[in-house]
């Protein structure tokens, strides 16, 4: 997979990704903490530097 996103854009879905993560599992009780799993896209595809949906809507990294 070649990495169709910027540094800053990386940076911002890492930072995100952690962000909803530790807010929702800290928040939410009970069953409802799976729903932090949300915050997995945006860390993964920051680490990966790889969006699928930058891929189809043909968008490209600003260098």
């Amino acid at each position: 997979m070649p990495v169709n996103e910027g540094s800053v854009d990386r940076l911002v879905r890492v930072i995100v990704g952690l962000v909803i993560i530790v807010v929702l599992a800290v928040f939410l009780h009970g069953e409802n903490k799976w729903w932090a799993v949300v915050g997995l896209v945006p860390l993964i595809t920051g680490i990966t530097g790889f969006c699928g949906l930058y891929t189809l809507l043909g968008i490209k990294p600003a260098r």
